[in-house]
């Protein structure tokens, strides 16, 4: 069956829809080994049968996007673990197909993102919690051409432009995206009301609130207590579908390799996520196919996710 009736855009012009959750906490969970700087990224070039696996287990908790193992997947990374150009371009295109494959096999109707992860994903050093790399915004851009070009050859449905930490990196992206015309979602990731970097949340939305390839705006990997006040600075400068995919309130610990979980987990408001203009929810960082199913289904779908709604 196709994998979707019609574009991203027009199904959440109508509804809500229901992303999946982190991809690399299921790897974990199916016993896959994320150690070393490519994380997910090795996955994908050992083991894609798992990766299809992991995101079989979102489609089968109710997903209706799947997000690509793409995220941590750079040139001058997987070079340096000995991967040539042409081989980090054809696992970028893996990642697609993968999920298109898994799309294609669901029983419901299901988009394909392809995960455009930020700059400092790739140092894996825990940069995409700082932001503020020391690059220009034309190096940045220079960083993320030819990963988007990468992705998009394969054929997906949206590019999930995630985790951005700062203004200067989605001013980059998204001068990238108006060189491909391609449609996109741009995330943040924010803490106490701003950037991860420290800037104001409305100056990065506003510039997504002015891209034309953009379909949705919002935040992810963030305590779910951020998610409310960073989608209402969304709301006030820029009509566009919002999203929400927080992490569940772990804290990463780049030196140890490992999440610090809190004592008490936030709540998930998501009737008040869908009332500030939130379609896309769903989870990132932690949150597995049990909490996805949890989720749905979502505020304004009126119980349905199935084709044809």
């Amino acid at each position: 069956m196709p994998r979707a009736s019609g574009p991203l855009a027009e199904a959440l012009a109508r509804r809500a829809v229901l992303l999946d959750g982190g991809l690399s906490n299921q790897l974990a969970a199916q016993g896959c080994d994320l150690s070393g700087d490519l994380w997910s990224g090795r996955v994908l070039a050992e083991h894609p049968d798992q990766v299809v696996a992991a995101h079989t287990a979102y489609v089968r908790a109710g997903a209706e996007v799947l997000i690509t193992a793409s995220y941590q997947v750079g040139y001058e990374t997987f070079a340096a673990h000995g991967h040539d150009r042409a081989e980090t371009t054809a696992l970028l295109r893996r990642s697609v197909q993968l999920a298109a494959r898994t799309a294609e096999a669901a029983d419901h109707e299901v988009w394909v993102a392809a995960s455009v992860g930020p700059y400092g994903a790739v140092l894996a050093d825990g940069s995409e919690y700082r932001g503020r790399y020391g690059l220009s915004v034309r190096a940045l851009a220079a960083f993320h051409r030819p990963r988007v070009e990468a992705l998009l050859a394969a054929g997906p449905d949206v590019l999930a432009v995630e985790t951005i930490p700062d203004t200067d990196e989605a001013e980059a992206l998204l001068t990238v995206l108006a060189e491909t015309g391609a449609p996109a979602w741009l995330s943040c990731t924010v803490a106490a009301g701003r950037t991860r970097a420290g800037q104001p949340l409305d100056e990065v939305f506003a510039l997504a609130a002015a891209s034309p390839q953009v379909i949705a705006v919002g935040v992810n990997c963030c305590d779910p207590a951020d998610v409310l006040p960073a989608l209402e600075a969304a709301a006030a400068v820029t009509t566009k579908p919002l999203l929400a995919y927080p992490n569940d309130g772990s804290v990463w610990n780049a030196t140890t390799r490992t999440w610090h979980t809190p004592d008490d987990p936030v709540p998930w408001p998501t009737g008040a996520w869908h009332a500030t203009g939130a379609r896309l929810i769903g989870g990132c960082c932690r949150i597995g196919p049990d909490r996805i199913a949890a989720l749905g289904p979502l505020p304004g779908t009126g119980g349905r996710r199935n084709r044809g709604e």
